[in-house]
């Protein structure tokens, strides 16, 4: 897997509280955006997700 493949992990669900998928901790924009996002774009995220998750605990 590198940074630039999906981090996905298959549980989909998303917190109504955030927005954030419980699994990846991507938006649903993001989620479906995702195949289209340039390789600098996605490590974009993946650099966002890592934000998302420390501050979920």
């Amino acid at each position: 897997m590198t940074t630039t493949s999906s981090p996905c992990i298959n549980w989909c669900d998303i917190d109504p509280a955030n927005g954030y998928c419980f699994g990846c901790f991507r938006t649903l924009a993001e989620i479906a955006d995702w195949s289209n996002l340039s390789d600098s774009e996605k490590l974009g995220v993946w650099e966002t997700l890592k934000v998302r998750k420390s501050q979920a605990g």
